[in-house]
């Protein structure tokens, strides 16, 4: 019976492994209806400063905050990328960070430098494990994003573009389309320009108080640190939904091995009890 007491030692170790996935998922359904919600609050508010932002880039101001105004050449370009902290949320890390290498061996390809901001642990040590030019990260942001964590990182890239060090500054993260669905992007945040954002080209014109360049420079600031607290926001949706479809899946597969085992070990026995029967009748005639 050692064949059967292995397969009974393989579904005692499948079934605590069941255990534990089922319980990951029910804490990952749990977290992702929070950060689902949390998500769907940070929407109105970036969507808003997002028209602002699109109309100031066609507003007839004196001052041009230097993130409206386009560049003649494209040297070098920034890229914030957002991942998850931890894995176990199938795919999610994988294809953003696939979409995120293969934009920069294409900056790469036209000559230009690549700088990156990681968001995200697993995202850190991809970019690390690749030879990036990693200018900041930010790691262990928890299961809420908080804007006092993410600030400095973002500053440093914003700092670089003012002075010239980056010409172009792009995101990439997860976007959430549903439970079962969601999609990683790359998109542009500057220089901000009214066509890029989808607002319609026209004359726009604002009265300032106190003064303009206070008032742009603290809107420009604000624009872009609300956008990338919005994706990280999708994000942490994005990886929750993930991470229960995983689990979920990771439980229903652990269920079918617990059968196939069970079935196996069920031969096995019936095996072994067959043979010992047919001894015995065997010894009962011999005598």
């Amino acid at each position: 019976m050692a064949g059967s007491k292995e397969i009974r030692t393989k579904i005692k170790s499948v079934e605590n492994t069941r255990k534990i996935t089922k319980a990951m998922e029910m804490v990952a359904a749990s977290k992702m209806r929070k950060a689902q919600e949390r998500m769907r609050h940070a929407r109105p508010y970036a969507e808003k400063i997002r028209n602002v932002a699109a109309h100031l880039s066609h507003a007839h101001s004196e001052y041009k905050h230097p993130f409206i105004v386009k560049r003649d050449q494209v040297a070098n370009v920034g890229l914030i990328v957002v991942t998850s902290d931890k894995g176990l949320c199938g795919g999610l890390n994988t294809n953003v960070l696939r979409m995120a290498i293969n934009q920069m061996k294409s900056w790469e390809s036209e000559k230009r430098g690549v700088a990156v901001t990681a968001i995200g642990n697993k995202g850190l040590g991809f970019m690390g494990r690749v030879g990036a030019n990693v200018k900041s990260h930010v790691i262990s942001l928890g299961d809420a994003p908080h804007m006092e964590k993410l600030i400095g990182p973002i500053k440093v890239m914003l700092d670089a573009y003012i002075a010239g060090e980056i010409d172009q500054l792009h995101i990439c993260y997860t976007r959430f389309i549903n439970t079962m669905k969601q999609e990683p992007v790359i998109e542009q945040l500057l220089p901000v320009t009214g066509e890029q954002l989808g607002s319609a080209t026209g004359y726009w014109d604002y009265i300032y108080e106190p003064e303009a360049p206070e008032v742009i420079n603290e809107l420009m600031v604000r624009y872009i640190e609300s956008l990338v607290f919005h994706a990280v926001a999708e994000n942490m949706a994005s990886e929750q939904s993930a991470r229960m479809v995983a689990m979920k899946s990771a439980s229903d597969n652990a269920k079918n091995v617990i059968g196939e085992l069970k079935l196996v070990y069920n031969k096995a026995r019936q095996a072994a009890i067959t043979k010992e029967i047919s001894e015995i009748v065997g010894g009962a005639a011999a005598v």
